[in-house]
């Protein structure tokens, strides 16, 4: 028994022995595993020298190509980088070729950088320590200035201090603002009228020191050169008085004149021998028509136009008997005569001798009221005669047309033609001209005759107004986003 242990535990020794050393060796084999590849990462951190060592000068060689290839990408690196500049300098190009297409199109606005604002939302105006803030409220009240001082950051007290504000509008017209402490504020002692176009002069003391401010503030304002307006076809005329005239609109038919139509028979009953007329023939005055034959004389006798005309019926054909019956009627077409029909609302508002315009199909005319009868059917209308003139047979007889009778004659100290007026925000306004510049003007308007209107305010005698295609002014301000800030 203790032979066989002896032997058992011998045998575990040597067990034992023999993973010792294998562990042994992996360690060092683990380490010289780890030092070579420390080793091979100092030589690649040196310029992997040992290894130019060893290639005799490939490793030189392989270096300077990679140095080759970084300087050839970063080379492209440049190239590309150029190429970027000289795209952003093609699309700078591009925008300028923009800027001087739409500037060669002749329609130009007044722009401005967005000016400091203070709390009150109005203008920051500042010469050294000293600071105003001018604003134009319009809430509940007429448009006024109110005007807020500071020095040094401190608030002043409106009583301490003055101010004087002047505009001068386009055109010249100057208006010059005093005003009064309200509050922590100065008030104009004036309305601000629209439009707030103009240049700002404002001139505040405080201390005995006086402090100068000047300034566009433009608002519904482009310019447009003489040679693009005449192109575009935008005409102007001056504001001016006149006459208004008070209109009753009508409609009705132009009809052959009565008293031009001839119908005609003969004169002695007797036997048609010959007829020298037909249908559509225009004949005139002492032409002959027909020869007949008298029942009584057995003598022929001639049938003769009484008027310049034309035939528009003929009953007549030879060897027949004349009896009673009309042979011809005639018509003068140079002259029609227009009825206008009025209904009794209207009846009232018409009288003989007055002008009338009538219209048709763009042909255009001026008569006067000949004449009224009610109408033969018994329908309750007037009916206005008016004589028509037709020597060039423009009218058509039984054409419908409208006539437009002057009522009154209204004088009004000014009024404008109403293909100039626009609508532009919630006003009425017209452009007034003043060399390549135009500018809004909102109108108070009174009477209108529908081809000129009363104005009331809003624009001077003299005043040169665009009259034809003053829409395109009005686009040019809506492209341009026209803002009514101050």
């Amino acid at each position: 028994m203790q032979k066989i242990l002896f032997t058992l535990k011998t045998l575990l020794l040597a067990l034992c022995l023999l993973a010792g050393v294998d562990a042994l060796g992996a360690d060092e084999h683990a380490h010289d595993e780890h030092k070579s590849q420390a080793h091979d990462h100092d030589d690649h951190h040196d310029d992997h020298d040992h290894e130019a060592h060893q290639d005799g000068g490939n490793h030189k060689e392989g270096k300077e190509a990679t140095e080759h290839k970084e300087q050839d990408e970063h080379k492209d690196h440049k190239d590309e980088h150029k190429d970027h500049k000289d795209e952003h300098k093609d699309h700078k190009d591009e925008h300028k070729g923009h800027k001087d297409e739409h500037k060669g199109h002749g329609h130009h606005h007044d722009e401005h950088d967005e000016p400091p604002k203070g709390p009150h939302k109005g203008r920051l105006l500042t010469d050294g320590n000293f600071t105003l803030e001018l604003a134009i409220f319009e809430q509940g009240v007429p448009p006024e200035y109110r005007v807020w001082a500071s020095h040094n950051g401190q608030a002043i007290a409106p009583k301490d201090w003055q101010l004087k504000v002047e505009l001068t509008r386009l055109g010249g017209k100057r208006d010059v603002f005093t005003f009064a402490a309200q509050a922590d504020f100065l008030r104009s002692q004036a309305t601000v009228e629209e439009p707030h176009s103009f240049d700002v002069s404002v001139t505040a003391t405080y201390k005995n020191q006086k402090h100068h401010w000047q300034f566009p503030s433009y608002e519904g304002r482009v310019t447009m050169s003489a040679a693009i307006a005449q192109k575009s076809g935008v005409t102007t005329a001056p504001a001016a008085a006149g006459v208004l005239q008070q209109t009753l609109t009508l409609y009705g038919q132009a009809l052959p004149d009565p008293v031009r139509v001839s119908h005609i028979q003969a004169r002695y009953p007797g036997v048609i021998r010959a007829v020298k007329a037909t249908i559509g023939d225009q004949v005139k005055a002492g032409e002959v028509l027909a020869s007949v034959e008298s029942n009584e004389s057995l003598r022929q006798y001639s049938i003769s136009a009484p008027i310049s005309g034309t035939i528009i019926e003929r009953h007549a054909n030879p060897d027949e008997f004349t009896g009673d019956k009309t042979l011809f009627t005639l018509v003068d077409y140079s002259q029609l005569e227009v009825h206008l029909h009025a209904f009794p609302q209207d009846a009232h508002k018409l009288k003989t001798g007055q002008t009338v315009v009538l219209n048709a199909e763009g042909r255009r005319a001026s008569s006067k009221i000949e004449s009224l009868t009610s109408h033969e059917d018994g329908a309750p209308t007037l009916i206005a005669h008016i004589p028509l003139p037709n020597s060039l047979r423009e009218w058509v007889p039984n054409q419908s047309l409208m006539g437009a009778v002057r009522l009154a004659d209204i004088p009004v100290a000014l009024m404008i033609d109403n293909r100039a007026l626009q609508a532009f925000r919630d006003w009425q306004v017209v452009f007034i001209q003043v060399g390549d510049t135009y500018e809004i003007r909102p109108l108070e308007l009174g009477r209108s005759d529908g081809a000129f209107t009363e104005v009331l305010s809003g624009l001077n005698a003299g005043d040169r107004y665009v009259v034809e295609n003053s829409y395109l002014l009005k686009a040019d301000l809506e492209k341009s986003g026209a803002s009514h800030d101050h």
